[in-house]
């Protein structure tokens, strides 16, 4: 491969170049396969109606039917309480040559302390909605400087007085940003972020947040002009107006070619690569930031020890050989549409029943109609609805009686609780696996790579001590009250039941 720095038209290559093309090859990709079909699964969780869903052209009723809401908040609420439930999230493990724990259980203390202050339970459920509504749900790691204040008080004057006051302290965060769908763009082949080229978070930030990193001297002190309008990667397309203060940052991770990363004229303040790091290859790990589609305002070999990518990402359903999942959305959307459609036709029809008339006004107005409405159609909401479910998997105290049987007998809602735990279940191991036990592991390399004094720097193991979720819950204390039934309070075993 020749390490050249000219295209095709024979015109100097740069590096902004070189990702900004991949990244606009990676977006058509995107707009042409999901974006459509990710705007109307967005539109029905939130009940939006617009013409584009219409199931025939003479429908006149806007209604959205809320079963595919309750479908995804269910199922979010279910993996979100057996997640973080019961407090604790993750364990770690050290080698089985080291006896002493004292060390594992301050770092796991200590990372709970920083989760929880800086809001990670509260990311990774925004990380669920995502992928329980578009399929996938994707969050970006981001190291933050922030300046950390406690109380505190001192003896003065030779201890007769107290002075009380802040400490302050300088202190490298971790946080977890969750990034929607049309601000992410993955390598079309690609089936993880570990496996593709590399990724990239094109989205619109406030200006003055670049001008404040600029100041700090992460990005380039250079001039940038006002981004372009684009609805695309708007948060919302529902809105009327769209911000305008904003400044459009793509910010890559992944491989670049070694020749146009050393060839920038500040490579070298920011990265000197020594003699055991001299390599042969054409591609190297790095990060870059760019502002506008083209002014560079970051450049630098991957910075971190483990030298992954820091974003993390799992699909609510695998669908193989394939990046994009499966979500709730997807699952019920034909028995939702079916659902809108019946339901409007059925208001549509009403409307025509009850205000029609004719006669002359001087006169006894008759009214003038086409007859009843079937009561059928009320039924076959009822049984639209169920199919949403059942589809979804999200059955809710009023769907559980007789979703098997026909009856909502004792046998049957068991049946049926069974069917549903498992259906969770699944959901919940690849979440774990593809993104709670990644981010936690890459959490706590930062930690010990920019905070070495709090963290101690050892291999350690993470596992996820998720527990049981409601449904779940409830199903075994159903069962165990079932079993109390068949003892005798006298047995020695009843107490300790108890």
């Amino acid at each position: 491969m020749l390490e050249s720095n000219e295209d095709q038209f024979g015109i100097e290559e740069t590096l902004e170049s070189w990702v900004m093309s991949k990244c606009q090859d990676w977006r058509d990709h995107y707009d042409t396969n999901y974006e459509q079909k990710f705007d109307e699964y967005y539109r029905l969780w939130r009940g939006i109606y617009s013409s584009e869903d219409r199931n025939r052209s003479s429908e006149r009723s806007e209604i959205i039917s809320p079963a595919l809401q309750q479908a995804v908040e269910s199922s979010v609420a279910e993996i979100e309480e057996a997640t973080f439930g019961r407090g604790r999230f993750f364990d770690m493990k050290d080698d089985l040559v080291d006896a002493d724990n004292e060390d594992v259980a301050y770092l796991r203390e200590k990372l709970l302390e920083d989760f929880k202050a800086n809001k990670i339970r509260k990311g990774v459920a925004e990380c669920l909605i995502n992928a329980a509504v578009f399929g996938t749900g994707i969050a970006e790691i981001v190291l933050e400087e922030v300046k950390e204040m406690r109380p505190a008080s001192e003896p003065i004057m030779d201890g007769q007085l107290q002075a009380v006051g802040v400490n302050i302290s300088d202190r490298t965060v971790c946080k977890l940003r969750p990034v929607l769908p049309q601000n992410f763009l993955i390598d079309p082949v690609a089936v993880d972020v570990d496996s593709a080229l590399g990724v990239a978070i094109d989205e619109f930030v406030p200006t003055h947040a670049v001008e404040q990193l600029q100041e700090k001297g992460v990005y380039k002190n250079v001039p940038f002009n006002f981004a372009y309008p684009d609805t695309d990667l708007d948060p919302d397309h529902e809105l009327t107006t769209q911000p305008t203060d904003k400044a459009r940052l793509t910010k890559y991770y992944g491989l670049v070619p070694r020749h146009l990363l050393e060839n920038d004229e500040d490579f070298e303040e920011v990265e000197q690569l020594t003699d055991d790091e001299e390599e042969t290859g054409f591609y190297v790990e790095a990060i870059v930031v760019i502002a506008n589609g083209g002014t560079l305002l970051k450049a630098e070999k991957n910075p971190y020890m483990m030298q992954d990518r820091p974003v993390v990402a799992f699909p609510w359903d695998i669908v193989p050989s394939r990046f994009w999942g499966r979500g709730v959305c997807e699952k019920g959307y034909n028995s939702q549409k079916a659902l809108d459609a019946e339901l409007r036709a059925r208001i549509d029809a009403l409307a025509l029943t009850v205000i029609l008339t004719n006669g002359n006004p001087s006169e006894i107005l008759q009214p003038f109609n086409f007859g009843q409405v079937s009561q059928i159609t009320f039924a076959q909401a009822g049984e639209l609805q169920r199919m949403v479910q059942t589809a979804t998997g999200a059955i809710d105290s009023v769907g559980i009686g007789g979703s098997v049987n026909g009856e909502s007998t004792a046998a049957g809602i068991s049946m049926s609780l069974g069917a549903i735990i498992k259906r969770h279940k699944r959901t919940l191991i690849n979440f774990q696996e593809c993104f709670l036990i990644p981010f936690v592991s890459k959490a706590a390399y930062r930690y010990m790579q920019f905070e070495p004094e709090l963290y101690p720097v050892a291999d350690y193991k993470f596992e996820v001590t998720s527990s049981l979720g409601i449904i779940a819950r409830e199903y075994e204390v159903t069962q165990l009250v079932q079993l109390l039934q068949t003892m005798s309070p006298e047995s020695p075993l009843y107490p300790a039941l108890i």
